[in-house]
């Protein structure tokens, strides 16, 4: 078994080489850790809100009030709402000032051509070959990296808009008076909730589909793409 893994290791090398493929820094340190941190809190946030939603869990009857379950589920949800909201915005400000991200803000000249959107759809249906990109993102990564943000901001908001409604120190009362204000315009506090987890089934859903894409994408283009998340480097050959 061992030897055979080798086996396909070596040749797998020896394919690299015939075809002079080189690796490439697709992704930064910076921008793959955001991420990761970005995936736990939306795992975590996904979790404790169903349960927020809709308990179902009754914790043990105690003589003492020490079964303060949907507490802890809350401070979870909170603390991972604030990581989340941390990230978010680092991810923007990367994305809009650091040098490094100018592969990822080139995929706007992408997304803005017809001609490369009419080869990525024909790639994707197996007729053309992948068009060749300005930018980190082809056209229909770039428009759902778009939608999704939206929607996380969004959640962020509403959740903001939740928050002041339980705690009033602090940050909440900072931010209570320009909250409150938002929830009377979208139509109150029941209105807020229902956006709230209709964008948490939106990004349920970009989730599926965008590891669906990144697995497809690391089968069938044989690129890496799917390690450049761990490592931060992509293959390409030469030609290109």
């Amino acid at each position: 078994m061992v030897d055979a893994v080798y086996k396909g290791y070596i040749m797998e090398n020896i394919k690299n080489s015939e075809c002079k493929c080189f690796q490439e820094k697709e992704f930064t340190s910076s921008y793959r850790w955001q991420h990761w941190l970005r995936v736990l809190a939306i795992v975590v946030l996904v979790a404790t809100g169903f349960y927020l939603a809709d308990p179902f869990i009754t914790p043990a009857s105690h003589a003492t009030p020490t079964g303060f379950l949907q507490d802890y589920i809350r401070a979870f949800h909170l603390f991972f709402g604030f990581l989340l909201t941390a990230v978010v915005l680092f991810k923007s400000y990367i994305f809009l000032f650091v040098k490094d991200s100018s592969g990822e803000r080139k995929s706007l000249r992408d997304a803005l051509s017809p001609t490369v959107w009419l080869k990525q759809i024909g790639y994707y249906l197996f007729i053309t070959k992948h068009p060749k990109l300005r930018g980190t993102y082809n056209p229909l990564q770039f428009v759902a990296y778009v939608g999704f943000y939206l929607m996380v901001f969004g959640i962020i908001l509403t959740g903001f808009m939740l928050y002041v409604q339980v705690y009033h120190g602090g940050l909440a009362a900072l931010l209570y008076s320009p909250m409150m204000k938002l929830t009377v315009m979208v139509g109150g506090l029941s209105v807020v909730r229902q956006i709230h987890h209709l964008l948490t089934w939106g990004i349920i859903l970009f989730v599926t589909v965008h590891v669906y894409m990144a697995i497809f994408n690391a089968i069938y283009g044989k690129e890496g793409s799917m390690d450049a998340i761990f490592s931060g480097l992509k293959w390409h050959s030469k030609h290109e």
